[in-house]
């Protein structure tokens, strides 16, 4: 069953249609979360998200895509999570802390390894918002530029502008060899 018809059938009443769904975008709604700021609170904006798009879904667009969509709502419920605690958005990347199954098995490697990736997501996580929100999605998400002009509200060419800036802070912040 695609998007499409998942939507179809969860707007007819069908909730195992719906249930697809959100076995679908959980993975992925959790990391946008999570890299957005949500940290340990990622798993209740999850929870969030799907029962807001479920209460919306009749105001999806059927000639959009449902990922773009869903993913804005995570990113909006994020927002709201992080401006009720009054302080800045925190990106808790937790894509360094796993290990890599490709990645070098010399303890060396690893470590130097390990350090470069820990030097980048620092310098995301200092990014200014709108630049951090671009590359977490463009890059850690996987997002398209349109994607990710959807996911979060603004227009193509902001998505371009932003990534342009942010890839050059962190190019001058950790170097090309990261990059």
């Amino acid at each position: 069953m695609d998007d499409d018809e998942a939507v179809t059938r969860a707007l007819a009443g069908d909730l195992g249609a719906y249930e697809a769904l959100v076995t679908r975008y959980s993975t992925i709604a959790h990391r946008t979360a999570s890299l957005l700021g949500a940290g340990d609170e990622a798993e209740d904006v999850v929870q969030e998200a799907f029962v807001r798009a479920f209460r919306h879904l009749r105001s999806f667009r059927r000639d959009a895509s449902f990922r773009p969509w869903f993913l804005r709502i995570v990113a909006n419920v994020t927002h709201d999570l992080t401006r009720s605690r009054g302080r800045r958005s925190d990106l808790a990347v937790r894509l360094g802390r796993e290990r890599d199954p490709d990645g070098p098995d010399d303890p060396e490697s690893a470590a130097v390894g390990a350090d470069g990736r820990s030097r980048l997501y620092e310098a995301v996580r200092r990014l200014p918002d709108g630049e951090r929100e671009a590359v977490v999605c463009r890059y850690f998400l996987q997002l398209s530029e349109a994607e990710t002009a959807e996911v979060l509200g603004v227009r193509l060419g902001t998505v371009k502008s932003r990534t342009f800036r942010a890839l050059r802070r962190l190019r001058e912040e950790v170097g090309r060899e990261h990059l």
